[in-house]
C-alpha cells in the first residue's frame, strides 16, 4: 500500500463503537437524517431492519433518524406490507418522478429514493441483511456528523459465506475480491485502501449525492465511490468497521451479471472518450450451459443505463422548492 493511501487508511478508518449515539445527537444540531432501504422481494428481513431503526434511533429519547423509507421496487411478496407494519414509510418506486419511465435495478431504486426524501444526510442500507444492528446506522453517520470534510462513509465488515449449515469465514464478497478491488487498485490506486468498495451500506451528504449520476443497476456503488473521489477527493471518503455482515447470497450466474454491470460503470469512468471500451452499444453477456445433450448459450442484457444528477431534474428541484408541478 502506497504511503499516502496508508496515511488515509489510518486517518479515515474507524469502528462503529467510536461513534456512540449520544455523541451523534449532540453533533446533529438542526440537520435532518434519512435512512433509505431499496427493496425487492425482501419480506424475510426488511421488517426486522425497520423495527431496529425505529425502536432505537427514532424515539423521543433518541431522535437521530428523521425519515425511514423503504423503496419498494415492484416486489411480488410481502415486502411492502411488512415494512409498513414495522413503521417504515413505504414508497412504491413508480410513485417517485412518475413521468420518467422506470428502469430496473438497485441504483434506480436508490435514485428515486433520494428524490423521495429531503434529509441533509442519507444512509443507504440493503434490505436483505440478516446481521443488521442500529450500529450500522450510527457508525456510518459518525464521521459525517463530526467532520465536515467527510462526504461519503463506506461500511467495512467481514463477510462470511453462509449456505445452510455451512459457514465459510470471509467466503462472501466474491465480486469484491475477484473483480472490484483489483480493478480499483489498477485504475484508481488512491482508492485501494477502501476495504469494501461495493458495500451496500454507506452514508453521504445530500449536497454531494444530488450532483452525481446514478448507475441504475449494481454499478451504483462503484460509480458513487469513484465519482465522489473525482469530485471531492480522497480526503472526503471515510470507512467504518461494522463487524460482520450476513445477507442473501447470489449464485455464480447472477454474480457474473452483477460483475458485468460493475465493470461497465468502471470502464465508462476511466475511459470516457471510449478509446478502449465502446459503451455506445448495449452489451450482452453470454451464459453457457448444458441442456440435455447440447451445449447452449443464452444472452443476457447488461444493465448500463445511468440516471442524471438530481439537480438537473426540474421536477425534483420544483419539489424541493415547494413549487407547483406543471400539468
Amino acid at each position: 500500500m502506497r504511503a499516502e493511501v496508508r496515511e488515509w487508511f489510518d486517518r479515515r478508518t474507524s469502528a462503529a463503537a467510536d461513534w456512540p449515539v449520544e455523541r451523534l445527537l449532540t453533533a446533529k444540531g438542526t440537520r435532518t437524517i434519512d435512512v433509505i432501504l431499496p427493496a425487492l422481494n425482501e419480506e424475510q428481513t426488511v421488517g426486522d431492519i425497520v423495527t431496529a431503526v425505529r425502536s432505537s434511533l427514532m424515539t423521543p429519547e433518541v431522535p437521530l433518524v428523521d425519515d425511514l423509507v423503504v423503496v419498494d421496487a415492484d416486489s411480488v411478496d410481502a415486502t411492502a406490507a411488512r415494512a409498513a407494519a414495522a413503521g417504515a414509510r413505504v414508497v412504491p418506486i413508480g410513485s417517485v418522478l412518475p413521468d420518467i419511465p422506470r428502469e430496473r435495478g438497485k441504483g434506480e431504486a436508490m435514485w428515486r429514493g433520494l428524490a423521495a426524501t429531503s434529509g441533509d444526510l442519507v444512509v443507504f442500507v440493503d434490505a436483505d441483511l440478516r446481521s443488521f444492528t442500529p450500529q450500522y446506522v450510527t457508525g456510518l453517520l459518525g464521521p459525517l456528523l463530526l467532520d465536515e470534510g467527510v462526504h461519503l462513509v463506506k461500511a467495512v465488515y467481514d463477510r462470511p459465506l453462509v449456505q445452510g449449515d455451512t459457514r465459510v469465514a470471509a467466503g462472501g464478497g466474491r465480486v469484491t475480491e475477484i473483480l472490484a478491488r483489483p480493478l480499483i487498485n489498477a485504475l484508481w490506486p488512491d482508492l485501494s485502501g477502501v476495504a469494501q468498495p461495493l458495500a451496500g451500506e454507506y452514508a453521504m451528504r445530500r449536497s454531494l449525492l444530488e450532483l452525481l449520476p446514478f448507475p441504475c443497476g449494481y454499478g451504483v456503488e462503484i460509480g458513487l465511490l469513484v465519482d465522489t473521489y473525482r469530485t471531492a477527493g480522497l480526503g472526503a471518503i471515510a470507512q467504518v468497521d461494522l463487524g460482520e455482515r450476513e445477507h442473501r447470497h447470489q449464485d455464480a450466474t447472477r454474480l457474473s451479471r452483477m460483475s458485468a454491470q460493475i465493470l461497465h460503470a468502471a470502464l465508462t469512468r476511466c475511459d470516457p472518450d471510449q478509446i478502449v471500451y465502446d459503451a455506445r452499444s448495449t452489451p450482452t453477456l453470454p451464459e453457457f450451459a448444458h441442456e440435455g445433450d447440447a451445449f447452449i448459450v443464452r444472452e443476457h442484457a447488461v444493465q448500463t443505463c445511468e440516471r442524471p444528477p438530481l439537480v438537473t431534474m426540474p421536477d425534483y428541484l420544483a419539489d424541493r422548492r415547494g413549487d407547483p408541478v406543471p400539468g
